[in-house]
């Protein structure tokens, strides 16, 4: 099973040459599935360069399961794949004779929509976007699950009541999160309002240090971070706030004040997509999993946690994930669809002070 990396640069080079020389010796699909049996291969591709910890990272873990669970599938991933630059990647793949194209990121979905009509026979899945084709679907994970039940440890840490955020971008997905931490926390103390510093982008490590710093001045002594780098949560642990971070552990990084993470676990999903296609079972659905796929989790807690606490949260815990608990309950959107709750979140619950900024 090979783990090779196919550059930017090697991409661009190479389809001149597999123009010339054809597919000859490369497996194809026909109708976005193989019979049993099949050997196939897997392409990932990243928006951001590869590193320890965050988005990418959390992918590329799920990519690394497959690769070790099954022995008829060798994947490959390119990373460091900005938006305007994809489409020759994704053509690429293609070409090469790979069965299945997973794209990493939304900035993606439109140039995957055309390459998928350009190669029927491909499968092609994206992440985080809302279209999908005959051979191309979508997928997702509830993340915000995960962020409420970090909200309610926050709630039971915090001792002044006060929580922060600090994040990317006013976007649905950021919105749903920043909503969720402070559902989380007010369901076990209702006093918790959560303060919030957006930076305009996904990796900052010198403003989410000066985010925390302004909001530990604030009164802030529980901070979560949407923020790829762990800076934040380091910036956390040097105040003595309990910190939170996102996609994948930052256990190692933030420190002995670390609390948790919400966790992308997408091995079950890739998993599962890979099997479909190889038994000819796949189909272009639109996933939106939450605790109950296995999709959103969250990491151990950190050692300052109290035991306590951790009951509740894996109490509240099992109440999602058997339907008895959710998270919207009591909240302006209790009865949003999923699909409002995915495209339509623009403001805030009680308790996140101020108002979302237009982005």
């Amino acid at each position: 099973m090979s783990r090779k990396k196919l550059t930017r640069r090697n991409a661009i080079r190479s389809a001149g040459v597999l123009g010339a020389l054809g597919l000859a010796g490369c497996s194809q699909l026909s109708g976005g599935g193989g019979g049993d049996g099949d050997q196939l291969q897997a392409a990932f591709v990243y928006q951001t360069n590869l590193g320890d910890v965050g988005w990418t990272r959390a992918h590329e873990n799920g990519r690394l399961a497959v690769d070790d669970s099954f022995d008829w599938i060798t994947t490959e991933y390119s990373d460091g794949v900005p938006g305007n630059e994809v489409r020759s990647v994704f053509e690429q793949y293609a070409n090469s004779g790979y069965d299945i194209v997973y794209g990493c990121t939304t900035e993606y979905q439109d140039p995957m929509l055309q390459v998928a009509e350009e190669y029927p026979d491909v499968t092609f899945e994206h992440c985080n976007g809302f279209e999908t084709a005959e051979n191309m679907g979508r997928y997702m994970g509830k993340f915000y699950q995960g962020w409420y039940l970090c909200g309610v440890a926050a709630g039971h840490l915090t001792e002044s009541d006060t929580l922060g955020m600090v994040v990317p971008i006013p976007i649905p997905q950021i919105i749903r999160q920043i909503n969720a931490f402070t559902v989380g926390a007010r369901a076990v103390n209702e006093d918790a309002t959560t303060k919030v510093r957006f930076l305009n982008g996904w990796a900052d490590p010198s403003g989410a240090r000066q985010a925390v710093n302004a909001l530990a001045d604030e009164g802030a002594d529980a901070i979560g971070s949407n923020m790829v780098t762990p800076a934040a949560l380091q910036a956390a642990t040097e105040r003595e706030a309990y910190n939170f971070g996102v996609n994948t552990s930052m256990a190692e990084q933030a420190g002995e004040y670390y609390a948790t993470a919400q966790i992308n676990n997408w091995e079950p999903f890739y998993k599962q997509s890979a099997k479909d296609v190889r038994n000819g079972e796949w189909t272009a659905d639109s996933l939106w999993g939450g605790l109950e796929t296995g999709i959103v989790d969250i990491d151990d807690f950190g050692p300052k946690v109290p035991d306590d606490v951790v009951s509740d949260v894996e109490t509240k815990r099992s109440e999602i994930e058997n339907g008895e608990r959710s998270v919207w309950t009591g909240t302006k959107f209790e009865g949003w669809s999923d699909a409002e709750l995915f495209s339509d979140v623009g403001s805030y619950v009680e308790g996140v002070e101020g108002s979302v900024p237009s982005s």
